[in-house]
């Protein structure tokens, strides 16, 4: 059966509850998220591992950001098995006070001079609850957009939730930015990077009021009420649909890798490598982040319009061409060109960010659709963006030149590249009747 597009909503009052939840719901899930990778690069290596030298203890700190992502998959699995069967709404819920629980215990985490040990191996296990939380976030605020966007608008609909990513991180910069400029160096590091990580309270509190009032998408709805007994959704998703889970999983790589790259690698590489300030990193970032929203909502729009599989052609094909003057440009330590540089870099990762959520859900049908975006969505940002700042960091370290790191780019877009041409794009009408299918 499929649904008539009269039965989504599209007053404006239910597309902006809709889209509003979504758009808090992730953009405070990955404010959270972000926070982590600022404070990693800036703070967690003299905080957690004071017994290692600078790059050791930068090594280390990265590597915590990193085992988040071997987390993702399981919080996917998990997430995705609950959303296709009890509904959308309530996992969503649930992974933004998980998130919110880890993170506040991040801020009140005592440092190694306190409890030793315990520290670090606390950090990576809070760490692992981020992970599991970001792993079901996505999918189920994706597919709540998406499933209730009015026909010919998903794509741009389902951007929504895509630019709570650089909302967060911007918010994640200024909260930062702000804390820093307002504190000493010593203050900062003593318990100024708390604040950030202690204000989740708030955001948190604001984001379950918000989800707590959306109704549950229209399509899971009509899939409820109809349902038989069936198999568990995650076999018959790996029986039934591999290629379009491996297509899926190579579309998010390059992406989440560049991202993370803007994310967390150029705070500590310009600290570290090139001298500038810290917060001449936290404005470039905040810029970037700007950049990528914007584009991120546009790209949305033009995936309507010109097809998905034409919007993330030329995104892909940017951020490949722009890897190596992307550090060219950036080591020269002058902030226009380092702006420069990260605008055309978010141009990239905005047009193969705005059409994900709307091309996930054209490639799985309703029965298994929370379980396929969540487990590609996890398995592309293992595979990306994981431990991009880590590897980053060791390639500048082997090599000396931040030229080894824009090889590493360009290879994650080369692989993303090809799960574009693998595309297949269903026509518009088609696509439709896909999205609303409930059998």
């Amino acid at each position: 059966m499929t649904l008539s597009p009269s039965t989504v909503p599209t007053s404006p009052a239910q597309l902006r509850r809709v889209v509003g939840a979504s758009l808090v719901g992730t953009t405070i899930e990955w404010y959270d998220f972000f926070i982590y990778a600022s404070a990693a690069g800036l703070v967690f290596g003299k905080q957690f591992f004071p017994a290692l030298d600078g790059t050791a203890a930068l090594l280390a700190s990265f590597a915590t950001l990193g085992v988040s992502f071997v987390a993702r998959p399981i919080g996917g699995i998990v997430a995705g098995h609950l959303g296709d069967r009890y509904g959308r709404k309530v996992v969503l819920v649930a992974t933004l006070l998980l998130m919110g629980v880890s993170t506040v215990g991040v801020g009140l985490l005592p440092a190694y001079a306190s409890i030793g040990v315990a520290a670090p191996v606390l950090l990576v296990v809070l760490r692992l609850l981020q992970g599991l939380s970001a792993g079901g976030e996505w999918g189920g605020a994706a597919l709540m957009s998406v499933e209730h966007a009015p026909p010919g608008r998903r794509g741009f609909f389902g951007s929504f939730p895509q630019i709570g990513v650089p909302i967060g991180l911007l918010l994640a910069n200024l909260v930062f930015f702000a804390v820093s400029a307002t504190t000493t160096e010593e203050q900062f590091q003593s318990w100024g990077w708390r604040v950030p990580f202690l204000l989740s309270v708030v955001l948190i509190g604001v984001g379950f009021f918000v989800r707590a009032k959306v109704s549950e998408s229209p399509v899971f709805t009509e899939l409820r009420d109809r349902r038989t007994r069936r198999s568990a959704p995650l076999p018959r998703l790996f029986r039934a649909h591999r290629r379009e889970l491996l297509v899926a999983i190579g579309l998010f790589i390059a992406n989440n890798m560049v991202g993370y790259i803007l994310i967390a690698f150029i705070n500590s590489y310009g600290t570290r490598t090139l001298g500038l300030s810290s917060s001449s990193m936290l404005f470039t970032g905040m810029v970037g982040a700007v950049a990528w929203g914007v584009f991120t909502l546009l790209a949305g729009r033009w995936s309507d319009a010109w097809g998905r599989r034409r919007t993330y052609l030329v995104g892909t094909i940017a951020m490949a061409a722009w890897t190596f003057p992307f550090f060219l440009l950036f080591d020269t330590r002058s902030m226009p060109l380092m702006l420069l540089s990260v605008v055309v870099l978010a141009f990239g990762l905005g047009l193969t960010y705005g059409p994900q959520a709307a091309t996930y859900a054209e490639l799985f049908p309703a029965s298994v659709r929370y379980s396929g975006v969540s487990f590609a969505y996890a398995f592309g940002a293992i595979l990306g963006g994981g431990f991009a700042p880590l590897v980053g960091t060791w390639l500048i370290g082997v090599t000396g030149t931040s030229l080894s790191v824009s090889a590493y780019m360009l290879l994650a877009c080369l692989v993303t590249l090809a799960a574009v041409l693998a595309l297949r794009e269903r026509p518009a009408a088609e696509r439709e009747a896909f999205v609303l299918a409930t059998d």
